[in-house]
């Protein structure tokens, strides 16, 4: 695409008088949400699909990372809530069975619908961000989205940049860095769900050993040629029904519709070439087993990471560091899913393990990208280098920064929509805490 064309939109309807809008309805936008609206912000959520919850729901993700330190959750308030409404509508799980715990997306669903519209935040499903408008002194006036309606415009005091891709805050001009240094990205997978599984035969150790360490033999017969490394995290989601978090696809940058259409192709195949492989390997779980479903959303770790008011670094990993400003605590390792030919050229990351009682802050600086007024960013592409990104990237951790960022926009939104100025991160940490949060 190297040529443009004029296209005067001329007048748009103005959907307006929004204290807070989130772009995006994954973890980090639901928290968010629930949280500017019990803090009485008027809220809207604009999500693209037709399902809250990003990678949880819509991405097949079978299973949360770790909640616990070991000793203690780490993420609580509306993350263990999340968690807890989850667990309860799945009775085959262990109560106390907080770390990987198995995820019923469907279920899932309506724990995010009902955390979202309890909270009296609103939701506008299938329509998608496609640009912003600015005034003169940083604020971002309107986001434009479009949906069957064509384009709208959505006026808000603050807006909250979940969508994963820090899409709305590049598009008002916030700086961003992308990938490694040469631009590389994390692998895609797409997640899936196979049904009809022997439950007797299928255990998680037997078939994630199968798949980490044996994978090699089912690409070396030459019957699998998609599958190309020991990538296979899965779990037991109900009966004779196992979620997979398998397989690596490369190259794929979630900001390039063209690089996500190819690559939802090929997973759809890889997932069919999973299931062959499976029955083959290992008939007494997974002969009978049928592809019951693949993710309608690719499983995209890694795009932009805004350039915040402060970068979270891999030096403040190591150190476990504490911040004045920290709004939320994190212990997932780091945990970058590199290409082979990255790691050849000398580009490795350190995992870099917390032991138990374990982990850092993430300081409310990370959420404010700079130049920009009235808008904070929670999930996946808050302001951290890569190797932490590779750890502040997952579900847990985007619940807990997402409802931090909620209630910063509805302080925020209740004065000048100053995100900073607006904002003592001394209140806003001590209205953290008495919802649960935390924060030591």
């Amino acid at each position: 695409m190297n040529r443009t064309i004029a296209w005067n939109l001329g007048e748009v309807p103005l959907n307006g008088g929004w204290d807070v809008v989130v772009a995006g309805g994954g973890p980090a936008g639901c928290a968010a949400a629930a949280a500017a609206a019990r803090a009485g912000a008027r809220v809207l959520v604009i999500e693209k699909t037709g399902a809250l919850g990003g990678m949880g729901t819509m991405g097949l993700v079978p299973a949360w990372c770790p909640f616990s330190d070991g000793i203690r959750l780490v993420y609580q308030g509306i993350a263990e809530k999340v968690l807890r409404a989850t667990m309860a509508g799945m009775p085959h799980l262990n109560p106390e069975q907080v770390n990987w715990t198995p995820i019923d997306p469907e279920r899932l669903k309506r724990v995010y619908d009902d955390l979202v519209l309890g909270a009296g935040a609103k939701v506008r499903f299938d329509t998608v961000i496609c640009g912003v408008a600015k005034d003169g002194v940083g604020n971002v006036s309107v986001v434009y989205a479009a949906s069957k309606r064509g384009i709208e415009a959505f006026e808000a005091k603050v807006f909250i940049d979940c969508t994963g891709d820090a899409d709305l805050a590049t598009w008002a001009g916030a700086p961003f860095e992308k990938g490694g240094p040469e631009g590389e990205l994390q692998a895609a997978t797409h997640c899936f769900m196979l049904a009809n599984v022997n439950s007797y035969g299928y255990s998680y150790e037997q078939t994630s050993g199968m798949l980490h360490s044996q994978m090699i033999k089912l690409a070396e017969c030459g019957r699998y040629p998609l599958i190309t490394d020991g990538h296979g995290c899965n779990s037991l989601l109900g009966p004779g029904v196992v979620g997979f978090n398998s397989g690596h696809i490369w190259n794929v940058d979630n900001t390039d519709p063209d690089s996500v259409s190819s690559a939802l192709v090929e997973g759809r195949r890889k997932a069919a070439q999973f299931r062959d492989g499976l029955a083959e390997f290992f008939p007494k779980a997974f002969a009978g087993a049928f592809l019951a479903q693949t993710a309608p959303l690719l499983g995209i770790r890694e795009t932009r990471r805004i350039v915040g008011d402060y970068v979270l670094t891999r030096d403040d990993y190591v150190a476990r560091a504490s911040f004045p400003d920290e709004i939320c605590r994190n212990n997932y390792y780091v945990d970058v899913h590199q290409s082979p030919a990255e790691k050849a050229a000398g580009r490795k990351y350190d995992s870099c393990r917390y032991g138990r009682g374990e982990s850092h802050g993430v300081p409310y600086r990370c959420l404010l990208p700079k130049s920009l007024r009235n808008v904070l960013v929670a999930g996946r592409s808050i302001s951290t280098d890569r190797p932490v990104q590779g750890s502040t990237r997952v579900m847990p951790v985007c619940l807990a920064m997402g409802e931090a960022a909620g209630e910063a926009a509805a302080m925020a939104a209740s004065a000048s929509g100053d995100v900073r100025a607006d904002v003592d991160t001394n209140a806003l940490r001590a209205s953290l805490r008495e919802h649960g949060a935390y924060l030591p």
